[in-house]
This record gives structure tokens, sequence and C-alpha cells, in this order.
């Protein structure tokens, strides 16, 4: 394997676009996949993504642009995904090249829904790819905050640490400082967990609890992550650093937060369908709270906001209701 060698950023949304501003500040060249080729077309004629983060100008002599995953996964050694988890399994269905050989990132912060996996255990179990050949990339970056070279915190989880420091060198430039660690079952976790906790903070922003209520949300959460993590991987880690701590507070309160926006809408009364209709981008927490209500049946962790967020998205349960039960269990 050629490590990292030539770098191939799979997805066309928000982040995938901040992910290729980040690897050419330093690579000389990345192949880019994009679904849609009128995307494609429209991109090229105005150098930059007609639909997302279009303040972002590229050169674009130095990205190879295909609509055919296929060619990407040929022309490159490194994949990163950067596609909505819901999608994830319908890209790779065209896929006929084998990924094994491979070196993949994931950019994920999702889960995908029917196979309750983490994004590691989905491309090593299906497309056996070897653990130590896959990272995930996760931290509080918001892609608009990248497009606008806000200083930004990313933490690349893989199980060989040689390889996710020697990433740090593509990464790391004027505006983004990465760190690395090796516990990527627990970013994986945390970073699913806290698109559901961010739509538990912007119901209770609908309903118009206050400051002060979201911050005990907030520091309930955090332990309710760091349950779930040390029941699914028990290893020593510190649930207070950036990668899951910031990464949680970043999405729970940002302007920029889908999740919390998704959580808002439910909030001030629209329905879970109307939602997901008006939302012009993904918001992995409603998808990823159906999951980890699922694989916690085998775990059985006291979690209650995933349990409140769960029975107002799938129960249909009154927001106003829930929340006050969920208030009642805070200290």
């Amino acid at each position: 394997m050629n490590f990292p060698g030539k770098v191939a950023v799979i997805g066309g949304g928000s982040w995938a676009t901040a992910i290729a501003k980040i690897v050419l500040a330093n690579a000389d060249s990345i192949v880019w996949y994009m679904r849609r080729q009128d995307q494609i077309d429209e991109f090229i004629r105005l150098s930059k993504n007609p639909s997302y983060l279009t303040d972002v100008k590229f050169d674009i002599s130095r990205i190879h642009f295909t609509s055919k995953i296929n060619k990407a996964v040929a022309l490159a050694d490194t994949l990163i995904f950067a596609t909505p988890s819901p999608f994830l399994k319908a890209h790779l269905k065209k896929l006929r090249l084998p990924i094994h050989d491979k070196f993949i990132i994931s950019g994920i912060k999702g889960i995908v829904p029917e196979e309750n996996m983490i994004m590691s255990d989905f491309f090593n179990t299906h497309y056996n790819v070897p653990l130590e050949n896959i990272a995930v990339l996760a931290g509080p970056c918001h892609a608009e905050e990248v497009a606008l070279e806000r200083l930004s915190y990313l933490t690349f989880a893989c199980k060989d640490r040689e390889k996710s420091k020697f990433l740090t060198q593509n990464f790391s430039s004027n505006f983004v400082f990465v760190t690395t660690t090796e516990d990527v079952d627990g970013i994986e976790y945390s970073s699913v967990m806290k698109n559901i906790v961010a739509i538990a903070v912007g119901i209770c922003h609908g309903l118009k609890y206050g400051d002060n209520f979201q911050a005990v949300l907030i520091s309930n959460a955090i332990q309710e992550i760091n349950r779930f993590c040390n029941a699914i991987h028990p290893i020593p880690r510190n649930i207070n650093e950036s990668a899951y701590l910031g990464d949680l507070m970043v999405t729970s309160y940002s302007k920029f937060s889908r999740n919390r926006l998704f959580g808002t809408m439910i909030g001030k009364g629209y329905s879970v369908k109307t939602t997901l209709m008006e939302m012009e981008m993904i918001a992995e927490g409603y998808y990823a709270t159906k999951c980890i209500k699922e694989i916690n049946g085998k775990y059985q962790v006291n979690l209650p906001i995933v349990d409140a967020v769960y029975n107002i998205l799938y129960n249909r349960i009154s927001p106003t209701i829930e929340i006050r039960e969920l208030s009642n269990k805070f200290r």
C-alpha cells in the first residue's frame, strides 16, 4: 500500500468540501468523487461548489473530478469518506473494485443504518479493510468555520498510531491543529451520540428552556456518552478532551449545527416528517437515535437523553411531556 499516496475525497456536501480544502492546503492535487455530474460541471465552471460553502474558491487544475466511484478508487491510495451515513451504502453499491488495500479515512460522524455499525467496523467487516488501515476524523470542526479559515481542531483516531501521526502532516495548516488517539471506538460512538444530544438541546431551545437548563443537559450528556463508551469499549479515556466534550459542545451550541436546528424545529411543533423535508442537509442524529437505542438493547446502559429523543422522534411522545420527565432525572 502506498501510504498516504494520492487522496480521494468521496462526497459532495459541506464537510467533503471542507475536507478537500484542508487536504489541498498541503497536497499538490486530489481526486474528488461527487455523485452528480451536473454538480461537477457547475463546480468546474464556477471554481467552487455550487451548493455548499460557496465562498470557498478552488484551483480546479489541482482537482481530478469524477462522478464514477470506481474511477476515484482506482486513482487513489487513501479514500476519505464524507457522505451522510444513510447514503453510504447506496454509493458503495456501485463499487466494483476492492478497497482492502486502500487506507480509509472516515469523516462520517454517523452510524450505518440497519447495520447499526460504526464506520470502522463497517469497512473492516464488509470490505476487509484491516483496522490498522482505517482512521476516523473527529473533533469540534464545523465545515463553515473551516471555510472561513477559523482555527479548528481535528483528531485522528487510528489503531496504528504511527500512521495517524503521519496523517497530521497532511492535515495540519495555519488554521487546522491535529492531534491523534488510538481510541477509534470511543471517538466514533461519541461522535454519533453528540448528534443525538444536539437534537435534545435543539428541542429544549424550541420549547424555550434557557441556558441554565441546557448547561445541565450538556453536563449530563457527557456522562451518558462516557457510560456508553465504557460499556462498549472499556479502556482508559479522558472524556473531557476536545474530540469528545469539545465536539459535543460545538454541535450542541453552534448556529451551524444541523442537528440542533432539527431539534429546534421539533421543539417548536414541527412534525418529524415536515422537519426532514424542510432540512436542506442531513441531520445525522435522527438516524443515530434509532441505531443507538437498538444497540443499547444489548448493553442496557442508562441513557435517559437518548431514550427521551427516541420517544419524541419515533414514538411521537409530546416534546413538552418528554423533556419535563427528562428534567426530573437531572441533578
